[in-house]
């Protein structure tokens, strides 16, 4: 009878043992399934808020970095070291009416309107050539935009209409032409990009419908953009996301239509992927003279 009992309380030690492991082992796979899930949410959050990207399949060769590492670490000197007046006249002059005669582009937009924008051809000619080639091309006829979030931009510019799609006039990626004269605030035209120095800069771009936002400030004086507050007031824009990345080529400016831009803005899209549940699409950009 004792040999019985000592095999039970045995047995029984054994089981708790065995539950108390078991548990341990559950607990450890929650938190790292939780761990895992803020990760990608994390990720979704930034892919969907923070950058407007061109996606790319995977490289055929390796890029090459030289044509634009050492004008992105020129720019962002010049960032550090502007005037907040200086800042304010550079917007002003972005924002102004282009000259009688000068290259304009109108977006045909079907079903919603015209968007017109002027260029800076002294500040990005590669991109300026690249948009105003393709436009005189029909080649961004028929194309949606494809991408579109509210208060901060939409993009189009891809023939696949989903992101992975579209080349330069040249047939490969160039990259990024930037300066403190053409910044993202709100109504800018810039090109979409996969990465500072990838060379990826193709058809894809975007303009920023962003406005102002006050909770904003504390963000720009983080990123070393302070001087730019009062400028983004008057203006709004992305500075922070699309500036302290040093990534973005502004290449244009929307001088007329920017209701048209707000309307697009304000489409029901897939949360999955910032796609417009019914296709806005560009009927054609007209390259004409102001």
């Amino acid at each position: 009878m004792k040999i019985i009992k000592k095999l039970l309380v045995l047995i029984l030690i054994i089981v708790m043992i065995f539950s108390l492991t078991a548990c341990g082992e559950k607990s450890e796979t929650s938190d790292s399934d939780d761990e895992t899930l803020a990760y990608l949410e994390n990720k979704k959050k930034n892919k969907n808020e923070v950058s407007a990207t061109s996606e790319t399949e995977e490289p055929s060769e390796t890029p090459n970095y030289e044509d634009n590492f050492d004008e992105t670490g020129d720019f962002m000197k010049d960032i550090e070291n502007i005037t907040i007046e200086q800042a304010i006249a550079k917007a002003q002059k972005q924002m102004s009416e282009p000259n009688t005669g000068d290259q304009i582009a109108i977006f045909h937009i079907k079903g919603y309107g015209d968007i017109t924008v002027k260029f800076f051809e002294d500040v990005a000619p590669k991109a300026v050539e690249n948009f105003v080639t393709h436009a005189k091309e029909g080649y961004y006829n028929g194309v949606i935009f494809h991408r579109v979030i509210e208060e901060f931009m939409i993009q189009g510019g891809d023939p696949q209409g989903n992101g992975y799609g579209g080349e330069s006039i040249w047939g490969k990626g160039f990259g990024e032409e930037l300066s403190v004269d053409a910044l993202p605030y709100r109504g800018a035209l810039c090109m979409a990009s996969s990465g500072t120095g990838t060379n990826s800069l193709g058809s894809q771009f975007f303009i920023v419908q962003a406005n102002y936002r006050s909770g904003m400030d504390s963000y720009l004086e983080s990123y070393g953009l302070g001087n730019f507050k009062e400028a983004y007031k008057q203006f709004g824009g992305d500075l922070v996301d699309l500036v302290g990345y040093g990534q973005y080529t502004t290449f244009g400016q929307v001088i007329s239509g920017m209701d048209v831009v707000d309307k697009i803005a304000k489409v029901e899209t897939n949360p999955s992927n910032d796609k417009p549940l019914e296709d806005v699409v560009i009927e054609s950009i007209e390259i004409t003279k102001y």
